[in-house]
């Protein structure tokens, strides 16, 4: 199995597990930066050089040696599950994607004709009812999840907590957890405990939404889109989430953590 989702610097400096809709795109560049004093020209995903990445065949040794022995500073980010479903319904299923197409060939047309939700028209740029919509595409995603139809469940709305948790089973250990919503204190704290070839200062460093303007703003605050059906199912697929990283299931309009990450507790519960 290895280390999917895996990226590291090629000086070895740092290992990031990568989470995807939590701040991946920005913590892939500062880690581009640290070692080249650069920005790496385009969407970060797409670098196939400039740093080491498990779907990269050549770099699969290396990261598996550096983490296996833990030789360096190892880190990921997680995000409150109900605003990580929403970016990833208005970037994924509601935007144009940077190539010019829907996500996924013929997934949006799927969920259209299965699951009757409307995406703002060929452009994504109409309107629609979002609330209806939105609710339909949780359906959608929990059906994924939990059944594996009408498809495999993506990456982008998969639970956070399998995603870690994959790293652990594995073999790797982390060093940091933080949240998406105090990413500067954060990536502060992990860039703290190593040493770059190339320091950086976050309070210069734009932040990479490589999604943004893919698809419709929100037009309603996030507990909106949440009614007792809704949370019922968040709660179905993200239980986990919700509990071991200390996000507030209850009130949806509350973004923030209740709490700080215990690693014991994260390394003992996914390390099954």
């Amino acid at each position: 199995m290895g280390f999917p989702g895996t990226w590291m610097t090629e000086s070895e400096s740092m290992v990031y597990r990568v989470v995807p809709k939590c701040a991946c795109s920005t913590i892939g560049q500062i880690m581009f930066f640290s070692d080249h004093g650069r920005f790496f020209d385009g969407d970060i995903h797409d670098a196939t050089s400039g740093m080491h990445k498990w779907a990269l065949d050549a770099s699969q040794p290396l990261i598996e040696k550096t983490v296996k022995k833990h030789r360096a500073y190892t880190f990921t980010c997680v995000r409150n599950p109900y605003t990580r479903i929403l970016s990833s319904f208005f970037d994924k299923i509601c935007g144009i994607q940077r190539n010019g197409r829907r996500y996924r060939g013929n997934l949006v047309p799927l969920i259209i004709q299965k699951y009757g939700i409307e995406v703002g028209g060929e452009d994504g740029k109409g309107e629609f009812d979002q609330i209806a919509s939105f609710r339909r595409f949780l359906l959608f995603a929990r059906d994924t999840i939990r059944w594996k139809k009408p498809m495999e469940p993506d990456i982008h709305w998969s639970a956070m907590s399998g995603h870690v948790s994959t790293f652990i089973v594995n073999g790797g250990r982390y060093d940091r957890i933080f949240f998406t919503e105090a990413f500067d204190e954060g990536m502060q704290d992990v860039l703290d405990h190593v040493e770059t070839t190339y320091p950086i200062d976050l309070k210069t460093i734009p932040r990479f939404n490589e999604s943004e303007g893919h698809g419709p703003k929100r037009a309603h605050p996030v507990e909106a889109y949440f009614d007792d059906l809704s949370m019922h199912l968040m709660w179905e697929i993200y239980k986990k989430d919700f509990q071991i990283f200390r996000y507030d299931f209850e009130n949806p309009a509350n973004k923030m953590p209740l709490g700080e990450i215990d690693l014991d507790e994260v390394h003992a519960k996914l390390g099954d």
